[in-house]
C-alpha cells in the first residue's frame, strides 16, 4: 500500500477510506455535519430611545452580532466581564462582535449604563 501524504488531515484519511470501502464510520457523522454546516446567520440589535432592541437574544457560538445606533445620541457597547467594548458610535454607526463561547454576555452603554442586554450563546 503507497503511503499517504503527510498532509492529508485525518478527517480527509477517514473520509477517503469511507469512499473506497463505501461505509461511514458513526463516530465520524457528527466530524462531517460541523464541517458542512453553514455559519449562523448575523444577528443585529437596534439602539434607539435609550434602549437596546432586542434586550436579550439567544445565540448560536459563531454567531455576530451586530449593533446599530438609531438612536440622535451617540451610545457605546461595553462587556460586563471586559470581552468586548465599542467606540462610541454616533447615528447609523455600528458594532460586530462574534461570539465563539457558550455563556451568557451582559453589556451596558457606557455612556448611559441604565441601558442594558444580554447576548445568551447556547450550542446546538
Amino acid at each position: 500500500m503507497p503511503k499517504l501524504p503527510a498532509a492529508r488531515s485525518p478527517l480527509a484519511m477517514h473520509l477517503a477510506l469511507a469512499l473506497t470501502f463505501g461505509f461511514m464510520p458513526a463516530a465520524l457523522l457528527p466530524v462531517l455535519a460541523a464541517a458542512a454546516a453553514p455559519a449562523s446567520a448575523p444577528v443585529t440589535v437596534k439602539i434607539d430611545n435609550f434602549v437596546f432592541g432586542p434586550a436579550a437574544i439567544t445565540v448560536a457560538p459563531g454567531t455576530t452580532v451586530t449593533w446599530v445606533n438609531e438612536d440622535d445620541i451617540p451610545h457605546n457597547i461595553v462587556a460586563d466581564d471586559k470581552s468586548f467594548r465599542s467606540k462610541v458610535l454616533d447615528t447609523d454607526e455600528k458594532f460586530s462582535f462574534t461570539f465563539t463561547k457558550p455563556g451568557e454576555y451582559g453589556y451596558f452603554c457606557g455612556l448611559h449604563p441604565h441601558m442594558t442586554g444580554k447576548v445568551i450563546v447556547k450550542a446546538g
